[in-house]
């Protein structure tokens, strides 16, 4: 019997680690833009909740506590402008990235069934595709697609790794011709709160989907807008049809997000200011390295939303992130998300503002 393991392409960030250690190198220290980590501090009123909520000697629930519920479904109504949303059209999740290696297993698919997503795109895609032994497929346009087989349809808006924009009119077409076809549409929307020169929509906004929720389900996590990467908090919203049958088989594995981050993610999603405070340093630091990387002779495609820059010198990406990582910086190249990206490298803007500025510096100089 084949290894699970033997399913899944080799961990593409392994690959990085000689250029990692030729820019720790640098004089000045390593200047890390590659894997995305949010490196600022979580507010001090989640940190509250979560210290407040640390005496949990019980287990939690999977569906999550009342409160919990309560916030999800505020939260999608106005931040999305979803409709008529319940506790039964939510989901807590243990992190967004479980979620979607594990949806196709959940989903009962396998051999002969078809899961699609961009042809850029973030690896757990094909991952989550591989694991369930079903087939993976990359598309330009998903309208495009043979929908004979095609059980699940992954979009990405904006984008990982590109920061490309869906508008509302190509949502609203794809989602029409989902639904004609029997296909569920999963939207991981885990950027929409950083739009820069584009204003994000959600699947789950009525001027896309007329009102009903029926096929589609969307992806939430509060890891960037709010720096809880390491509290592993993430929710869906859609369905019903589709998240009560994953609820009971979530249940049945124990997928539960811990009682302190369910507290912490009700006061992050009760407040706006902390998301404002954010998107504040994180625009300084896009501008900043915007302008460096175009002053170096760089060209960025698309990055209108998302944390990325996407770049190219129009050449090998490797050659690239060999040239950049000569200069203390290390950025992920664009071949770790599909083909299509061999000449682009991914440019976080997750780094402290001294180092985007060391970045800068390094790039202009």
């Amino acid at each position: 019997m084949s290894a699970v393991s033997d399913r899944l392409p080799a961990f593409p960030w392994d690959k990085l680690e000689p250029y990692k250690k030729t820019a720790a190198a640098h004089p000045d220290g390593i200047v890390d833009l590659s894997v995305g980590t949010p490196v600022d501090p979580v507010p001090e009123h989640i940190q509250k909740a979560l210290i407040a909520a640390a005496d949990s000697p019980g287990y939690p629930t999977v569906w999550g506590t009342p409160e919990l519920r309560d916030a999800l479904t505020r939260w999608v109504e106005h931040r999305l402008g979803a409709r008529e949303v319940t506790h039964r059209h939510v989901l807590p999740v243990v992190g967004s990235k479980e979620l979607v290696a594990w949806l196709p297993t959940q989903l009962g698919l396998g051999p002969g069934d078809q899961v699609a997503f961009p042809r850029l795109a973030y690896p757990t895609y094909e991952v989550g595709a591989r694991l369930a032994r079903a087939e993976h497929v990359a598309y330009d346009d998903p309208t495009e697609l043979d929908p004979s087989r095609l059980k699940l349809l992954w979009l990405n808006s904006p984008s990982n790794p590109t920061g490309r924009v869906l508008a509302k009119e190509e949502l609203t077409r794809i989602v029409a011709w989902a639904r004609e076809h029997g296909v569920l549409v999963l939207s991981d929307e885990c950027y929409i709160e950083l739009g820069w020169e584009a204003d994000p929509v959600s699947v789950l906004h009525p001027d896309v989907n007329g009102g009903s929720h029926d096929g589609i389900v969307a992806v939430h996590s509060l890891s960037k807008r709010s720096n809880l990467a390491g509290y592993r908090a993430a929710f869906l919203a859609g369905d019903p049809a589709v998240l009560g049958p994953l609820l009971q088989i979530r249940k049945h594995g124990g997928m539960m997000t811990p009682a302190p981050t369910q507290a912490a993610v009700v006061a992050a999603l009760g407040d706006d200011e902390h998301v404002r405070v954010q998107r504040e340093r994180y625009a300084a630091r896009r501008t900043a390295l915007r302008d460096a990387l175009l002053a170096h002779g760089f060209r960025i495609e698309h990055s209108e939303a998302s944390l990325y820059l996407w770049a190219t010198r129009d050449e090998s990406c490797w050659d690239t992130v060999a040239h950049l990582a000569d200069r203390g910086i290390l950025v992920a190249p664009g071949d770790f998300y599909g083909p299509a990206g061999d000449r682009f490298v991914r440019v976080a803007l997750t780094a402290t503002d001294e180092r985007v500025r060391a970045a800068a510096a390094r790039l202009t100089a």
